[in-house]
This record gives structure tokens, C-alpha cells and sequence, in this order.
């Protein structure tokens, strides 16, 4: 577990989402109230296409999420879903959902759960099932059967600052929780956006403690595109 905890990052302390408060105005209504039009009830926001939301803090809503593989998350309140992820801290969020099992079963067999879930503000960069069998079940195994070989790898995972995806954008690189491994490169906006080169399947997803970034590659250390 000590293995994320990198000397130097310090974490800020982040709202799990930003809840809209309405008030109302205590003021005496001057002439007639029947007259005041009563306020039109708000409709849920569109899905995001673009991912830009520009959150000065990283944190995004169902909203802001974007890409191809969002629709492929359970709906309503079901485990796995937005609203089910959103007020979990990471890891937690990370074990329901259908598209991170292998990703998770890595977590755990590091055992960085509690470790991931306690920190403030991160980003995660969350390789897809399909990522992780591109390097085999017998590569998978071996690496689940070495710690100290694996988190280094998922440590290149995570960034210890909480971006959303416009952030990331103008930010253009971030340094992960493995600095060893390299900065991790930002192209594109979007549905275009790429990860040292990986797509981003679905973004923005909100959880307590982390915004993340389901991707299509596993991350390398020490492999950033120029």
C-alpha cells in the first residue's frame, strides 16, 4: 500500500460532486405576487460531447461524461452506474463497474484499495478490460503474482491532481504518482483527447475522491509519445 504514497504530492481536499443550491429571496415582494412568474423547473443536462467543462478543480457531473463506451454502463442506480459511482470513493466506484474488473482484481492484488480511496483529489487513467487482455492471461497472472512489479504500472496510472478532461487539455502533460516512469501526454479535446496515445472510451466519470478516464491501452512507464 505504501507503494502509491509518493513523497512530495500533497492532495487537496475536493467536493465528491458540486451540488447546485437554490435560494430563494427573503425580500418582501413588492406588487402583485400572482403576477410574478413562478421560476421554469430546470431539465436535466445533455451528455456531454465534448468533455470541456473547465471545472477549476477537476470535478465533473453525469453530465460532463463522454465517449463510446459510457453507454455501456448499468442506468438509474444500479451498481456500476453514475449515480451509483459518484458518491464512492474510487477504488469502491472502480469494483462495480462492468468495464474496470481486471483493473480492479490489479488494485487489489497490490492491495491498493484503501490506499486509492483515502486520497483527496486524483485523476485516474482506468484501462478498460479489453486493455488488460491485449497483454494476455498469462502475463496478467504473472504480474498479479508480483507487487512490486505491478505498482509501479498502476501508480503511472494515477495523477495526483484532479483534472477534468478540459484541464487535462490545457495542461498537456501530467506528472503521475510514478515520476520515475515519465509525464503522461495529453492530445487532442474531446472525443479526440488521447492518453500517451490511448483513447478515452468514457470520461469524466465523477467519484468521490478522483475524476476518471476509461481508456483503451494499458499505460507503460517510460513510453510517452513525442
Amino acid at each position: 500500500m505504501n507503494k502509491l504514497r509518493v513523497a512530495g504530492i500533497g492532495f487537496t481536499a475536493v467536493a465528491a460532486l458540486a451540488l447546485s443550491a437554490c435560494s430563494g429571496d427573503d425580500a418582501p415582494a413588492s406588487g402583485n405576487a400572482a403576477n410574478t412568474p413562478a421560476p421554469a423547473a430546470s431539465s436535466p443536462a445533455p451528455m456531454s460531447s465534448s468533455g470541456s467543462t473547465g471545472s477549476p478543480d477537476g470535478v465533473t457531473t453525469n453530465a460532463d461524461v463522454f465517449g463510446p463506451a459510457c453507454s455501456k454502463l448499468p442506468q438509474g442506480t444500479e451498481p456500476g452506474s453514475l449515480d451509483s459511482m459518484g458518491p464512492q470513493p474510487v477504488a469502491s466506484a472502480a469494483s462495480t463497474n462492468p468495464l474496470l474488473t481486471k483493473l480492479v482484481a490489479a488494485v487489489k492484488a497490490t492491495n491498493l484499495v484503501d490506499t486509492l480511496n483515502s486520497q483527496q483529489a486524483i485523476t485516474v487513467f482506468a484501462p478498460a478490460d479489453p486493455a488488460f487482455a491485449a497483454l494476455g492471461d498469462a502475463k496478467f497472472a504473472e504480474l498479479a503474482g508480483k507487487p512490486d512489479q505491478l505498482a509501479p504500472i498502476l501508480q503511472y496510472h494515477v495523477v495526483g491532481k484532479r483534472y477534468d478532461a478540459k484541464g487535462l487539455a490545457t495542461a498537456g502533460s501530467v506528472d503521475s504518482l510514478n515520476t520515475a516512469g515519465g509525464p503522461v501526454k495529453i492530445e487532442g479535446t474531446g472525443d479526440t483527447m488521447t492518453v500517451n496515445g490511448a483513447k478515452i472510451l468514457c470520461g469524466n466519470i465523477p467519484t468521490k475522491n478522483a475524476t476518471v478516464f476509461v481508456i483503451d491501452k494499458v499505460l507503460t512507464p517510460g513510453t510517452t509519445k513525442n
